[in-house]
């Protein structure tokens, strides 16, 4: 199931990242996606850490991003929301084992471009990828109905639509304030200014519509809810 999506990439994708850290299903991956996208060059990195340091990196960027959402050193969405905030310009492909819709419908709200189950055949890879190449939004049909079927946004759905606006820095100070920190305590361990702290802590309120630290905490545990985001946006 496809709808338009205007700000996605356009066009053929000729290189791709899979970010995975099952060896063997990267290669298979690797091959299904040559063989029915005509992906020519692909590379791997088995956490996300890797991945952005070759999204961040001097070197030619891929055209497309596939993603598992377990990996070694993230869980959940984090990793997504930290590669869609580092390459805003990318789409990116959730491949995953985990395949329920409120998990589907939890990974397109924080910027997925797509989402095909790991054990899908080469059928469905082939129209995710060509769709996502026209610039649509790609998720399966048999949970492509219940997503649309939904009593609209959920307040979980909302949490984490604007989650996902934060900037990488921007999450990564969220976070710390989740654990309770204050502003000189965050300046402090991320080695920057606690001005600089106190400016980012205002632009997180207004993306997030939020106007205190209490409220961006309940937003952060609001989207935790769902289950499809990492334990460390609860509140500790």
């Amino acid at each position: 199931m496809t709808h338009s999506a205007p700000g996605l990439h356009r066009g053929e994708f000729r290189s791709a990242l899979i970010v995975d850290d099952h060896p063997l299903f990267c290669d298979a991956l690797g091959m299904t996606l040559q063989a029915v996208a005509g992906i020519g060059e692909i590379a791997q990195a088995d956490r996300l850490s890797v991945a952005l340091a070759r999204i961040e990196g001097q070197g030619p960027r891929p055209d497309v991003i596939v993603l598992d959402l377990n990996l070694p050193d993230v869980n959940g969405l984090e990793g997504l929301m930290s590669l869609r905030a580092a390459a805003p310009d990318l789409p990116i492909v959730v491949v995953s084992s985990v395949d329920e819709p409120r998990v589907i419908r939890a990974a397109i709200l924080a910027g997925a471009a797509g989402f095909v189950p790991k054990h899908s055949k080469r059928e469905l890879f082939r129209a995710a990828f060509a769709a996502i190449a026209r610039g649509e939004t790609f998720v399966p049909e048999s949970t492509g109905e219940t997503l649309a079927e939904g009593n609209g946004m959920t307040p979980q759905d909302e949490a984490i639509r604007r989650l996902s606006a934060l900037t990488r820095q921007q999450a990564n100070i969220l976070e710390q304030i989740c654990a309770g920190k204050m502003n000189k305590q965050i300046a402090y361990d991320l080695s920057i200014a606690e001005t600089t702290v106190k400016a980012h802590v205002t632009a997180i309120m207004r993306k997030l519509g939020v106007y205190s630290r209490t409220q961006a905490v309940l937003l952060a545990r609001e989207a935790q809810t769902t289950g499809a985001l990492p334990g460390s946006w609860q509140s500790r």
